[in-house]
């Protein structure tokens, strides 16, 4: 039985690539294995390369691993632009094509997620497999994506009927779109106190929320730009719909779901997935949002098995 070596929870020093005349930050480990995909570790909304650190350093025996900050987040460049989940396929694949150099499966969390299985289902070429945690995403049927439900929630009273709800959901929309309302918005949940409040109620497990996770989702939203990032991806159109995605994907699929994450369904979600993609596997965990940073010997083990009997049986 092979050994598996215990989760670092030391960054691995990264390099920087040039897309589109912008700085995009990545990490690598692992030497190319014969006939095994390298792996590519897509952070959520807020997160960096800093939250797979446990993940990358428990599967760089087993596969070269890449993970990569998305444009607008961790020590990536953050230009005012349009972000989207096209722009970040785009980045993606790109990377896949120019620093990768073949297939990889990707694995994402949250945001991250959503954009991976635009990778996989909009450009085939790049995507060996498909591992989502706790994936976001809108369905056709008017399901929001839980992140920016998830953030308003933090700033809405109750609603106790539909009236109520439509009109307090469209005074909270105006406030939302006022500059100065916006500038103390982003002062306040940047805060490291917030940011950890924020985190216990998304972790299952406590004791994983360290001074130094809160301090790596601090760090990048200091930086130049961060504000305008953050307003973009929440008044940005909602990009394609999940169920189209997964009627065009065509590699493996698995899904990790953390089943105490309080900012989605995981069942009523995985039902939904299951109806569009019925040939996926599929695991439920005691985890919440970010089953990969809270249970990594797990969730490590778990990718690890699958890439090596699915996907590598597939290719």
């Amino acid at each position: 039985m092979q050994g598996t070596t215990a989760p670092s929870t030391t960054p691995i020093p990264g390099k920087y690539w040039q897309w589109r005349g912008h700085s995009i930050y990545y990490v690598k480990a692992g030497e190319p294995k014969i006939q095994r995909p390298p792996l590519l570790l897509v952070h959520g909304f807020g997160a960096s390369t800093d939250h797979w650190r446990k993940n990358i350093s428990g599967l760089c025996n087993d596969f070269e691993v890449f993970a990569i900050d998305l444009l607008g987040f961790g020590r990536s460049a953050k230009p005012k632009l349009e972000y989207s989940g096209d722009l970040w396929r785009d980045q993606l694949n790109d990377f896949i094509t120019e620093v990768i150099g073949q297939k990889a499966v990707l694995a994402g969390n949250s945001l991250g997620g959503y954009a991976s299985l635009c990778v996989a289902a909009q450009r085939p070429d790049a995507a060996a497999g498909l591992v989502l945690l706790n994936s976001a995403g809108p369905f056709s049927e008017n399901q929001p994506s839980p992140e920016p439900e998830a953030l308003q929630s933090e700033i809405e009273p109750p609603k106790p009927n539909e009236k109520l709800q439509k009109l307090l959901g469209e005074i909270v929309k105006w406030i939302l779109q006022q500059p100065l309302a916006q500038f103390f918005l982003f002062q306040y949940i940047k805060q490291p106190w917030v940011i950890r409040q924020t985190l216990e109620k998304v972790y299952l497990d406590k004791s994983a929320i360290t001074d130094q996770l809160v301090e790596e989702i601090y760090r990048p939203a200091c930086d130049s730009g961060a504000m305008d990032v953050f307003l973009s991806v929440f008044s940005t159109p909602q990009g394609e719909k999940v169920d189209t995605l997964l009627k065009q994907l065509t590699c493996p699929l698995l899904q990790l779901w953390g089943e105490a994450d309080p900012w989605i369904s995981a069942r009523e979600r995985s039902n939904k997935f299951r109806q569009y993609y019925p040939e996926l596997t599929e695991y439920f965990l005691q985890a919440g949002h970010c089953p990969h940073d809270e249970i990594p010997d797990e969730v490590n083990r778990l990718l690890r098995d699958w890439v090596l009997s699915t996907v590598m049986s597939s290719s």
